[in-house]
C-alpha cells in the first residue's frame, strides 16, 4: 500500500511541476511570438527593424 501512495504522490508532484513550468514558459513564448509578428509586419511594410522598433524610411 505504501508503494501505491508513493506513486500517487509522485504523479501529483509531476502534474504540479508541469503546471508550474507551463505557467512560466507560456508568457515567454507569447512575447517572442508577438515580437516576431511585429518584426515581420514591419519588414513586409517596407520598413527596417532596429533596436526592437520599426523604422519606416
Amino acid at each position: 500500500m505504501k508503494d501505491a501512495a508513493s506513486e500517487a504522490n509522485m504523479t501529483v508532484l509531476a502534474i504540479i511541476l508541469i503546471a508550474v513550468i507551463a505557467a512560466v514558459v507560456t508568457p515567454i513564448i507569447k512575447s517572442a511570438m508577438d515580437n516576431t509578428k511585429q518584426q515581420s509586419e514591419c519588414l513586409q511594410g517596407g520598413g527596417t527593424w532596429e533596436n526592437g522598433q520599426c523604422n519606416n524610411s
